[in-house]
């Protein structure tokens, strides 16, 4: 009887426990619901708890839609690299229906131009210590291993006269012709990859300060706070000579009326400008509707026979406020023939009022890119007609708009392929 009577307090006492722990769970339940029902009662949060989630749900398909876009285009660059270029073309372009820009959101590194061997003085610039480093590691390993003042060894045997015959003097000279007139830089870079000693020669500071002053004259005299000549051509903003600014402008015109009426024509017109800098200051400038390709090449020397072509001179400022900008002067070339009076048996007629037009042009220089120095923003044009006889000048401003596309710039292998004067 003591045992049923403990089995029966037992039992009583486990649906004691039951019953308490579902009067906890029903009350948990009760407090949800009604927090629940409060929270859907209050005005505007069922709409904002909607607009949530409709947002979190967005950005995850995003998310999922960006990462998808990332394996494709990372096995189209594999298949690539492996030479299957028709199927790269096939997941490069899934790739880009999911993600347009997906090729700037992806880190991946890019194998070197080789056509940009000896050219990345212009883009990155090695620290000024390491430099002067590497150039006394380089004198002092000449010094032990050559007695003799040479600058250089032949590496085989030969019988004719090796280059490292020549007098210091006659080498640098060379070197000086190198760089020519046009201040082709980038031919002396590559020249110093040939061995140590052409390596020392091109980092002489006579070289690079010549360089300096004919690109800055007068205003370059004080080295600071440059740490070398060459540090200063690299660093300080300037406009480049070994190719032509570019700019290309395109707008829609309205055509005339067809004779029925039916129909009217739309015209899309394009056209370009081209701004062409010599280090001796002058400047050429051309608009036509003529493509690169065909325009390029004639803007090669400062004497181009076109009739369109403007001459004139430029000048570099920098402003308290760090900008760097170019301010242009063009004007026609002048023609030879004067004009004459024209005399008949009815009447006289006398010359046009000479005058004298030239258009000012101010740009703001910057980088863009990869590059430096390649980009010109407009900032000024105005055209300034001076007559001859009154001395009066008329001045007309242009407006800005989008018709005035920055310029950039594009470099042109064969303006620094021959030299005519040494630097």
């Amino acid at each position: 009887m003591a045992e049923i009577n403990q089995n029966m307090t037992a039992g009583s006492v486990e649906e004691g426990e039951d019953e308490n722990s579902e009067d906890s769970n029903l009350q948990l339940e009760l407090s949800v619901f009604r927090a629940q029902w409060m929270s859907e009662l209050r005005p505007g949060s069922g709409i904002k708890t909607r607009l949530s989630k409709s947002a979190e749900l967005r950005k995850t398909q995003e998310l999922v839609r960006e990462e998808k876009a990332r394996e494709l285009f990372l096995k189209a660059v594999e298949e690539e690299q492996n030479g299957a270029v028709y199927e790269a073309i096939k997941y490069y372009k899934s790739a880009m229906q999911l993600v347009p820009d997906i090729e700037f959101k992806i880190n991946y590194s890019r194998s070197p131009d080789p056509d940009r061997v000896g050219g990345s003085y212009l883009e990155q610039n090695k620290n000024d210590g390491e430099i002067d480093d590497l150039l006394a590691y380089l004198q002092h390993q000449l010094t032990v291993e050559h007695s003799s003042q040479k600058i250089c060894q032949p590496e085989v045997e030969t019988s004719q006269v090796h280059i490292s015959a020549l007098p210091l003097e006659v080498l640098m000279y060379i070197f000086r012709w190198v760089v020519s007139s046009d201040l082709d830089m980038r031919a002396l870079e590559q020249l110093s990859l040939v061995c140590r000693g052409f390596y020392i020669c091109a980092r002489d500071p006579e070289i690079w300060r010549s360089a300096c002053l004919r690109v800055w004259g007068r205003s370059c005299t004080k080295l600071l706070p440059f740490t070398s000549w060459r540090n200063m051509f690299l660093e300080r903003p300037r406009v480049r000579f070994d190719g032509v600014y570019i700019s290309k402008t395109s707008y829609i015109r309205q055509g005339e009326e067809s004779l029925d009426g039916f129909y009217r024509a739309w015209h899309q017109v394009d056209y370009y400008r081209y701004l062409r800098f010599f280090p001796d200051g002058q400047v050429m400038m051309l608009t036509t509707p003529e493509e690169p390709l065909a325009t390029v090449p004639r803007l090669r020397s400062k004497n181009a026979r076109m009739d369109s072509i403007m001459i004139g001179h430029y000048r570099l400022s920098q402003d308290t406020d760090n900008q760097t900008k170019v301010y242009v002067v063009v004007s026609k070339r002048k023609d030879e023939k004067a004009p004459e009076y024209q005399r008949s048996r009815f009447c006289r007629r006398y010359p046009v009022p000479e005058s004298e037009r030239s258009f000012h042009v101010g740009l703001q220089l910057s980088s863009w890119g990869r590059q430096r120095f390649n980009k010109l923003v407009w900032i000024h044009h105005s055209c300034h007609i001076t007559y001859r006889s009154t001395g009066e000048t008329v001045i007309t401003a242009f407006d800005l708009d989008k018709m005035y596309t920055p310029l950039y710039f594009a470099r042109v292998k064969s303006y620094t392929a021959f030299s005519e004067r040494p630097l």
